[in-house]
């Protein structure tokens, strides 16, 4: 007997509507391999409703005080806490995460990153006057940029969602997002919860594939165009904002080096690594899967790690016991296999390397030793619980192999030698260097990288800027 799918819809201008032309495309949870929804897929038709209702809305958004939109953030931030367990129900069915770490490391971020952009709003000012010719006086004046298109991925659907909205409506503009096209139901959820604190037309969602995104990024209506998701996703956002000279905020792909030195606590930092690593199924552009250990203590390392590998579980959401749910999708499975399928001959696969089931997207934890710099592993992002370990003798080619791929989003230096870390946080060309530890994250700090890895900042004061223009107005003092 076959089960009837759930109907997702998009919400523009303040209501829930089927693509205009009744196009859909069915939705399926990784931990099953199974469809549970359809979801629309959206054309040029919903795109200009989209884009049109969000245009009419900005002026009126745009003009309300700072203090009546931290008011409308704080709202959702409430709302957000209150309906978590229904956040969490579509975010687990979108991702096959576990449930319960879905509750104790998304939902409270996710919260608090809202509330920290609703304090933001309030700080919407330029720099102070002055006369900086005879007789005039200048003022600077931040505004919002208009209408913000907006692409969230599949890896954080929920959380990614967050890092989009809340800047830019937090500025005073208005929004045209689209969640992945594999991970749309939680976002669908947020339209509700946000349709009914902000006016009609302020925050709207549109699903669809990357033919909906690219007609988002195309359409001539918004300002800026803000994408997280693939290199190539990202060249191509940002060929095509060109075109029309939008604005672009590129969140794109990351290869973090782990820099252990021989002075480090192996136990420790073997823990921590291997939950950064693993974590999310390693669907993480911050993720710790390429790690440089100093030569001397390689080979402990590397047992350490596997074990720590072979401990670590895969499973389905409602088992308190695993780490980390499936992989997204069949293509990213196929992704992660055909890593691991090519590696050469002086690779050596020391824990997992398969898939773990028939049953959904799972792959077993990951590490693999005896790589070198320009092999494919090391230099191209796997996106899957793989781990790889390499060699190195000194500080400087342990600088030189850590910079030594296209991307510099994340780095981490592990050592208990102080001016050794202020050093490698120095020659470490990464957006963020952490130090004895890797991935933690909070909204008063910016993450973002350089490189391949994109440009622009989410979170933090730098991301709310970057929803913001500056203008100069002078004035005569006759």
């Amino acid at each position: 007997m076959s089960t009837e799918l759930r109907r997702l819809r998009n919400y523009i201008d303040g209501e829930f509507r089927d693509a205009a032309d009744g196009r859909t495309t069915e939705v399926v949870n990784p931990a099953t391999g199974e469809a549970y929804a359809t979801a629309p897929l959206s054309g040029q038709a919903d795109v200009d409703a989209a884009m049109a209702a969000a245009a009419e809305a900005f002026p009126a958004w745009r003009d309300m005080i700072p203090a009546e939109r931290q008011k409308a953030l704080l709202k959702i931030a409430d709302a957000f806490e209150e309906r978590a367990e229904e956040l969490i129900a579509a975010e687990v069915e979108n991702t096959g995460k576990p449930t319960g770490l879905t509750r104790s490391e998304e939902i409270p971020p996710m919260i608090d990153q809202v509330r920290f952009f609703a304090g933001a709003a309030r700080m919407l000012e330029g720099r102070s006057a002055g006369e900086y010719m005879e007789g005039l006086t200048s003022i600077v004046r931040r505004e919002p940029v208009g209408v913000c298109a907006q692409v969230a991925p599949w890896n954080y659907p929920m959380m990614m969602a967050v890092w989009k909205f809340a800047p830019a409506l937090a500025a005073g503009n208005t929004v045209v997002l689209k969640p992945s096209d594999t991970t749309p139901a939680s976002t669908v959820l947020i339209a509700e919860i946000i349709g009914s604190v902000v006016p009609k037309g302020v925050f709207n969602v549109i699903c669809g594939d990357r033919d909906t995104g690219r007609l988002m990024v195309e359409h001539p209506t918004p300002a800026m165009a803000s994408i997280t998701g693939s290199v190539r996703a990202g060249m191509q956002v940002a060929e095509s904002a060109s075109k029309d000279v939008k604005r672009v905020h590129l969140e794109l792909g990351g290869k973090a080096p782990v820099v252990v030195f021989e002075d480090t606590d192996i136990a420790k930092a073997v823990e921590d690594i291997s939950v950064a690593g693993f974590f999310n199924a390693g669907q993480d552009c911050t993720a710790a899967t390429r790690v440089l250990v100093q030569e001397s203590i390689h080979d402990e390392f590397v047992a350490a790690l596997a074990k720590a590998a072979a401990d670590t579980k895969t499973g389905q959401p409602d088992d308190e016991d695993v780490l980390y749910g499936p992989l997204n999708n069949p293509n990213q499975l196929a992704q992660v296999t055909g890593f691991i399928d090519r590696l050469p001959a002086h690779a050596k696969v020391e824990a997992g390397g398969h898939r773990v089931g028939e049953k959904g997207f799972f792959y077993a934890p990951t590490v693999v030793s005896g790589v070198k710099q320009d092999d494919e592993i090391i230099q191209n992002e796997v996106f899957g619980p793989v781990i790889t370990v390499q060699p190195f003798t000194d500080e400087a080619q342990a600088v030189n192999y850590a910079n030594g791929v296209e991307y510099a989003l994340a780095s981490s230096v592990w050592t208990k030698d102080h001016a050794r870390a202020m050093r490698m946080s120095k020659a470490l060309d990464f957006g963020c260097v952490w130090i004895n530890t890797h991935i933690p994250l909070v909204a008063e700090m910016p993450h973002g990288g350089f490189k391949k890895s994109g440009y622009g900042k989410d979170l933090s004061a730098y991301g709310f800027d970057d929803y913001t223009r500056i203008k100069h107005v002078m004035t005569s003092l006759d």
